[in-house]
């Protein structure tokens, strides 16, 4: 569940969701996006997203454990997978999720990824799970909305002490070409984002910007957009602590 921009999706993919997650179409998210899904085999690239790619670059090699929110058909969990990260990818789709679970048996790293159909909603790792990266890529969903500011602050219990929590949304219409509903939407800023994960002093904000990027529309133009990326590192736990 995620609307990708270019790289990791087809540009008439855009579907940003409300801000407060309340329902703006008919049914649950759960019953849209699978039909979302139903309609061809693969909606999105299966490219990484640049900014994940360009976060992870600065970590140190060899990866650690990652957890993708929303993963959908599993494009940035089988990148992670192939720098040397376990990866568990969550997605509301049980069609997304199958796909992705056949990508990463495809890329030859099924053995470092695991997939789990469910509803961030109401989701969470087991309470001894902790992932040295969390990461959210465009978390958004229209026109049945889902409760973003809450998963996204949930998001933030699942970091290790050390680890960092890497959410990236679109700050701006992904290309002209938008539907008509979508005009009047408010697409979340960093700072909202920051705000929405509520940290404590035991965090440091790394990046909170609206980081520009070249687009194409679904007439195969391209266009200036930006995307809101918010990365943030829980610190380590204090020797003797």
């Amino acid at each position: 569940m995620r609307t990708h921009d270019d790289p990791s999706a087809p540009a008439d993919a855009h579907t940003p969701a409300r801000p407060d997650g309340t329902p703006g179409g008919g049914g649950t998210a759960r019953d849209w996006w699978e039909a979302r899904y139903a309609e061809r085999d693969g909606i999105w690239s299966g490219r990484v997203n640049a900014v994940l790619a360009d976060v992870v670059a600065g970590l140190p090699s060899g990866g650690g454990r990652a957890l993708d929110l929303g993963c959908a058909e599993g494009g940035d969990v089988v990148w992670l997978a192939e720098q040397g990260w376990t990866v568990t990818g969550v997605d509301l789709s049980q069609t997304a999720v199958d796909r992705a679970d056949r990508a990463a048996r495809s890329a030859g790293v099924a053995g470092r990824t695991r997939f789990v159909a469910a509803d961030l909603a109401t989701w969470s790792p087991a309470p001894d799970e902790r992932f040295d990266l969390v990461t959210a890529s465009f978390l958004q969903s229209w026109p049945v909305g889902i409760p973003r500011d809450a998963i996204l602050h949930r998001a933030t219990t699942a970091v290790a002490p050390g680890g960092h929590l890497l959410v990236t949304a679109h700050a701006a219409p992904p290309h002209r070409d938008v539907p008509e509903e979508m005009r009047s939407y408010r697409f979340p800023t960093p700072e909202q984002d920051l705000a929405a994960l509520r940290l404590d002093d035991g965090w440091d904000v790394l990046v909170a910007e609206g980081r520009p990027r070249s687009a194409t529309g679904p007439d195969g133009e391209r266009h200036e957009t930006v995307d809101s990326v918010v990365l943030v590192r829980r610190r380590p736990a204090e020797v003797g602590a």
